[in-house]
């Protein structure tokens, strides 16, 4: 398999998970962090633009990052402010619901911008995405990343909790989507943002805001692909679900992974087959439905060597 680069750019955030009121887990989280431990653990050369205080949170994530083959140099650390936490409570279905605490600094420095190439693939999204204090240095990078002919993908992970404050990310938003080449979104994401949960509708808004290829995933009604000619519903497996924190983080590991396995690029995406196309959302399932049977927000390490050994 070609190794080419992947570069993650979102929050880092460290989850402590409460089932039935009583804490269960904590660990590194951050819906992108989430991604590169994956990619990492499948050795893919992943690089994780984040930012993180210079506490004892702070290092936990950069030892953890390190430990599982991420590289950490466009990561800024800052010293007055408090690394983010959040509290990810399970209900009944394990499902998550999010609270978040966050002490940034007035000013945290820009991250240093890669040297990206077409071969490179970019993910980017969250509320990283729409942070207005580093929407400027954010919009550097993506568009040095497009100059440079790379992949962009962008996957909102809109949470309820920034739900009260749409109006002022709408705008921003749409905007990521015109960026991007590709975007991943859950039926809760579009739920929230376009106030819609039927694919077809979801396409036509995406389309309209200049991307052309989604992914919509949409728990038991299974995943649905849309870029030019291809429409497709893909089902996906009934399995006991311990926790959905990093399913669709985990998804995206997997679709990345298939699209480096079969060498797709932005420069052939428009004539990846229907066949490319199905082992590319089946792999993306295979590992979203893994993440979902345990507690961690990552793929485990042995089911990353069954993959490399497949």
């Amino acid at each position: 398999m070609k190794m080419r680069r992947v570069f993650t750019i979102g929050e880092s955030i460290y989850d402590i998970i409460f089932k039935n009121a009583q804490p269960t887990g904590a660990k590194p989280g951050g819906a992108m962090l989430n991604t590169s431990i994956s990619l990492g653990r499948l050795n893919i050369p992943v690089h994780f633009l984040s930012q993180f205080s210079e506490d004892v949170i702070g290092n936990l994530f950069e030892d953890f990052l390190k430990a599982n083959n991420v590289n950490t140099d466009y990561v800024v650390r800052y010293n007055n402010g408090k690394s983010p936490i959040s509290l990810a409570f399970l209900d009944n279905n394990n499902n998550a619901d999010y609270t978040f605490y966050k002490i940034y600094p007035n000013e945290i420095n820009d991250h240093k911008v890669p040297d990206f190439t077409e071969n490179d693939i970019i993910l980017f999204g969250s509320f990283y995405s729409l942070w207005t204090n580093k929407r400027e240095n954010l919009l550097r990078l993506i568009n040095k990343a497009k100059d440079k002919g790379a992949f962009v993908i962008y996957d909102p992970n809109f949470r309820k909790s920034y739900f009260n404050e749409f109006d002022n990310y709408k705008k921003t938003i749409q905007e990521n989507i015109y960026y991007a080449d590709l975007v991943r979104g859950s039926n809760d994401d579009f739920s929230l943002i376009f106030d819609e949960q039927e694919p077809d509708k979801v396409y036509e808004i995406v389309q309209k805001y200049g991307c052309k290829n989604l992914i919509f995933t949409a728990n038991a009604r299974g995943v649905f692909l849309y870029k030019d000619s291809i429409v497709k519903n893909y089902s996906v497996p009934k399995i006991d679900v311990i926790s959905t924190i990093g399913a669709g983080d985990s998804f995206n590991a997997g679709l990345i992974y298939s699209l480096i396995k079969n060498d797709i690029s932005l420069k052939n995406l428009d004539s990846c087959s229907k066949t490319e196309w199905d082992e590319i959302i089946q792999t993306a399932i295979y590992f979203g439905s893994h993440v979902c049977t345990r507690y961690d927000n990552y793929i485990a390490e042995p089911f990353a060597k069954l993959i490399i050994n497949n």
